[in-house]
């Protein structure tokens, strides 16, 4: 079994905690003091975690009390595969490496550098900790504990359901996954708004989120590569994509920077996930993503007489 299959079928046998089993608000706000340089400093570690897009001022207000800072040094071990979750992990500063343990053999399956987040899925599902966590560089991080992540983060996601569940079980490339695991894609998917020529993704840029097209347009532009700077050529725009469809996949399943840009066409929303969720929830839809790299390689082959090397994976 490899390592996404092992965190897939890990996946499939949780149950998501239900929020609606415990009377709101029943316990007492957690408030951890800081430095202004310390709120300054979580406030710019926070600012792209998914989890926290779709809370109002007053919860984020109460997760940034509620967050504490923790010192790391290299090789220590954060968090351990098979533990039970204690505390959800922002990063603020420092180098990490996701080891999953299958078949008694542990492998590494990926890394932070200095920015991300991680052991949300222990707290959300009530699972033991799927992966272990080790610092290869001393660094910080900033802790959110159980309760509290239960009480806003969990039951605001859960209003989130309700509100996008029949959506993603509209999408065709989700039809392969059972209805627990498209529900587990909402709970950690963030939402974006874009305004009319915004610049979603930038060709060459590295990846790091796959997109969803909730309402709006979306234009795809490729500049095609040669001698000269990518910057000094002429866009020439190769697809566009409306609700339902989805972008941003290809530099995600081959490993490389974005081949394309992505503009908005008058006011886009957009469902966006991050690397490491697409990795850990999306394994059963590779394949189709996979197929659908022929079709670009011959739409370009048909602009500029070359597949422009899309589909070769980066060391």
């Amino acid at each position: 079994m490899n390592e996404v299959a092992f965190l897939f079928s890990f996946l499939v046998c949780a149950e998501a905690y239900n929020p609606d089993e415990e009377e709101d608000d029943t316990e007492l706000r957690v408030i951890h003091p800081k430095t202004d340089d310390q709120r300054n400093r979580l406030q710019e570690a926070c600012k792209d975690i998914l989890l926290f897009k779709n809370l109002d001022q007053e919860q984020m207000s109460q997760v940034l009390d509620a967050m504490f800072e923790k010192p790391v040094e290299g090789g220590e071990h954060v968090i351990d595969q098979g533990d039970d979750g204690d505390n959800f992990y922002v990063i603020d500063r420092g180098n990490y490496n996701i080891v999953v343990k299958c078949d008694g053999v542990g492998r590494c399956v990926g890394t932070y550098d200095n920015r991300g987040s991680f052991g949300e899925l222990a707290l959300m599902y009530n699972t033991p900790r799927a992966a272990t966590i080790i610092a290869t560089s001393s660094g910080t991080i900033w802790g959110l504990d159980r309760v509290t992540f239960r009480r806003i983060i969990v039951k605001n996601n859960a209003k989130k359901r309700r509100m996008y569940e029949n959506f993603i079980e509209s999408l065709p490339f989700l039809k392969s996954l059972e209805l627990s695991e498209r529900l587990k894609v909402v709970d950690v998917i963030g939402t974006k708004i874009y305004k009319d020529g915004e610049q979603i993704i930038a060709q060459g840029d590295t990846a790091d989120s796959f997109f969803i097209v909730e309402s709006g347009e979306v234009k795809i532009t490729m500049k095609r590569k040669g001698k000269q700077d990518i910057d000094g050529k002429e866009a020439v725009e190769i697809a566009r994509y409306t609700r339902g469809q989805y972008f941003g996949e290809l530099a995600l399943v081959t490993n490389k920077p974005r081949a394309a840009s992505a503009f908005a066409l008058g006011t886009v929303k957009c469902l966006v996930m991050d690397v490491q969720a697409f990795e850990r929830l999306l394994g059963p839809c590779m394949e189709i993503m996979k197929r659908n790299i022929a079709n670009y390689e011959e739409q370009l082959v048909a602009l500029f007489g070359t597949n422009m090397d899309i589909s070769e994976p980066s060391a």
